[in-house]
């Protein structure tokens, strides 16, 4: 005997949360390994940086003895006047040079130790010009202290939607049944699915784990065989044979849902000095999870022929279908495209004497 269908749903829970387990064990070790990896590249920014204030410094130093020069060449100041000028300012950068290192250095030495690097560096608040123009466009003649509030390193987005398009076959399970016996086309039967989703990372400093969460719409049309269409006796919806030849025999659910996955994989670490960045261009994923919503709308469109006339039936009603849908889902894929399967928990049509659930495979596309 045939499994049935609720021997199926075990089946497909048990699969889901063991591979759920596997994942959720996997992504610890992916977290800790991305956390070190943006340490590692947080202490190599900051000793570029201590690199860069030597630069920076001795050529405003360059700068200063040159207008120093100026200075006495002009008779402004005697020459020993701009010998005692030149001795202080090149002590002054000598001491910015340390002081400025002295800080980036204390702060890899806090972050080795698991601190945190909320420190406002000197070096990104002075600017030093002869004649031109600051960032905030003013002419700027000298050095310029606390010119700008340097900007906390920013994560990327921790939530950001996008669209999602799927497309592929439906069908339906049928108690007792197999798939192979169903009363519907399998390649005529399709599914189309729309809507907007948005990714939340789960942890702080890592994008192995995310919530991908959102709206959509899902049509899942069934297409009956040999003649037949859905009618409703006695509260129940039943194929029965056409009087006429069918051209063209559809039934179609319209879903308003919320899908929930629980969505791994690796992505790439993206660092510069304002931000950090997480992308999924040319990466692999896989989510897991389901979905639940609202059924609002039924119909079923007939095409036949009456004397040579071509007749065409566009019939809206309940045909008793669940009005609250439910169900697992799940996509595996590289980049935006995935390969995508759902399944309903909920049956397509109450109080039936045989249940039937709608089951789905197709492509799915996340338009990030």
């Amino acid at each position: 005997m045939m499994k049935s269908v609720n021997q199926n749903q075990i089946i497909m829970k048990t699969i889901i949360t063991y591979l759920l387990l596997v994942l959720l064990t996997f992504s610890v070790n992916k977290i800790l390994a991305q956390e070190d990896e943006i340490l590692t590249a947080k202490i190599a920014l900051l000793e570029k940086k201590k690199k860069d204030v030597e630069t920076i410094e001795r050529d405003a130093l360059k700068i200063a003895v040159e207008l120093i020069m100026k200075r006495e060449e002009s008779g402004e100041i005697s020459k020993d006047e701009a010998k005692a000028l030149k001795l202080a300012v090149a002590e002054k950068h000598a001491k910015n040079i340390q002081n400025k290192q002295a800080i980036l250095q204390n702060t890899i030495e806090l972050l080795q130790r698991g601190g945190t690097d909320n420190l406002n560096t000197e070096m990104s608040r002075i600017e030093i010009a002869f004649g031109g123009d600051d960032s905030k466009g003013d002419v700027l003649f000298g050095v310029k202290y606390n010119s700008g509030k340097q900007e906390k390193v920013i994560y990327d987005r921790r939530t950001y939607g996008d669209p999602v398009i799927a497309f592929g076959l439906n069908n339906a399970l049928i108690e007792n049944q197999s798939l192979e016996d169903s009363p519907y086309k399998i390649g005529g039967s399709r599914f189309f699915e729309i809507g907007w989703a948005w990714r939340t990372r789960v942890f702080k400093n890592s994008n192995f784990l995310r919530l991908h969460y959102g709206a959509s719409f899902q049509f899942n049309g069934l297409k009956p065989k040999d003649n037949q269409y859905f009618v409703v006796n006695d509260g129940q919806a039943e194929l029965e044979t056409f009087d006429l030849d069918l051209n063209k025999s559809k039934f179609r659910m319209d879903n308003l849902v919320f899908p929930v996955h629980f969505e791994f994989g690796p992505s790439k670490l993206r660092e510069t000095e304002n931000s950090i960045r997480y992308s999924l261009r040319n990466k692999f994923r896989i989510g897991l999870g389901g979905y639940a919503g609202f059924n609002v709308g039924t119909r079923q469109k007939l095409k036949y022929s009456i004397d040579g006339d071509r007749v065409k039936d566009k019939l809206k009603r309940g045909y008793n279908t669940s009005s609250f849908v439910y169900g697992l889902s799940g996509y595996v894929g590289f980049d935006g495209v995935q390969l995508y399967a759902k399944y309903d928990l909920s049956p397509i049509f109450k109080n039936a004497a045989v249940e039937q659930r709608n089951i789905s495979l197709g492509v799915r596309f996340d338009l990030d």
